[in-house]
């Protein structure tokens, strides 16, 4: 018997969608991509009210965008997220491709940004602590989102990450270090 999920669970597409089926009794609906309609974010914010939602998009540039933009639009969704090394194959990249482990690992540890939350990490936080501005930032930011369960993002959306969990400049620098 497979696990069911009981919030719908919004993805990008129809293969998306057909990988996470393969493994749960689950609800999804699918983006379609960057051009989302109105209609479709009505669907997300009825389904918040009445049986909560997780945001599940590809862990690349559309990707992000999509989670932004339905995170503004539907405030208090849950998201998970898996890294691009775990979710792709030679050419491609998306929720498609990860096996039940990584997405049974991305929905065990689901992430709600706080809609207001205030700036807890600032730029020269970044810059301090080695996320932005030096030759290993991106790896440590890889392995800082690895072990939140954010996933992966260039210094800005690191930081807006950070600060939508509230995380301050001392509870990230231990998160580095352990």
């Amino acid at each position: 018997m497979k696990p069911a999920i009981r919030e719908l669970i919004v993805v990008e597409g129809r293969h998306d969608s057909a990988n996470l089926k393969r493994y749960y009794d689950c609800d999804t609906i699918e983006t379609g991509g960057t051009g989302f309609t109105e209609e479709t974010i009505a669907m997300i914010r009825k389904a918040a009210e009445n049986r909560g939602v997780i945001i599940f998009t590809d862990p690349d540039s559309p990707g992000n965008r999509i989670r932004s933009a339905l995170n503004q639009a539907v405030p208090g969704c849950k998201n998970a997220f898996v890294q691009k090394t775990d979710a792709r194959t030679e050419k491609k990249v998306g929720i498609e491709h990860a096996p039940f482990e990584v997405l049974d690992e991305a929905l065990r540890h689901l992430v709600t940004y706080e809609d207001s939350a205030p700036e807890t990490i600032s730029v020269q936080d970044m810059y301090d602590l080695g996320l932005a501005g030096s030759e290993n930032s991106a790896a440590k930011r890889e392995q800082l989102g690895r072990k939140l369960h954010i996933g992966f993002g260039n210094a800005r959306a690191m930081r807006q990450r950070l600060n939508r969990l509230g995380l301050d400049k001392e509870e990230v620098r231990k998160e580095l270090e352990g």
